[in-house]
């Protein structure tokens, strides 16, 4: 058995995102996998993170749309828009929901393409919009 020497990588990447309603899931799937080859990684774990606090990120279905607007409609009845939250901004329950869904997520790469089940999409959660996002990429591993 030989022995391998691998390149570890750190490369970033970020890109923006629009967003046009005060709640919506936007699948940024290609997004990702775009700045994932842009990086030259190989194999590795790809970091996305939304660095706002009114915005999130997951990984959920991505074949039938209505799961993301079933995710929105329930976050929202969970965490319904309000005046009579204490933060003045009138976006509390923006924050909330950003925080219940988190702020970043990992996905494996392998031969350069991103891990995910068949029916697996990333997306970027807005919360507070519309507005114009950053998500920043990560990839951490081999680039040969």
């Amino acid at each position: 058995m030989t022995k391998q020497k691998l390149r570890l990588t750190k490369l970033m990447e970020s890109f923006e995102v629009t967003t046009h309603s005060r709640t919506e899931l936007k699948d940024i799937t290609r997004q990702v996998q775009t700045a994932v080859t842009h990086t030259g990684a190989k194999t590795g774990i790809c970091f996305i993170y939304v660095p706002h606090t009114t915005a999130g990120v997951t990984v959920n279905e991505s074949y039938d749309p209505d799961v993301a607007g079933d995710i929105n409609k329930i976050l929202s009845r969970l965490v319904p828009a309000s005046p009579h939250y204490a933060h003045a901004e009138g976006n509390a329950d923006a924050h909330i929901k950003a925080t219940i869904v988190g702020c970043c997520a990992q996905v494996p790469v392998e031969n350069g393409r991103l891990v995910l089940g068949r029916w697996q999409g990333v997306f970027f959660c807005e919360f507070d919009g519309p507005r114009q996002r950053r998500v920043q990429i990560r990839i951490v591993g081999d680039s040969e």
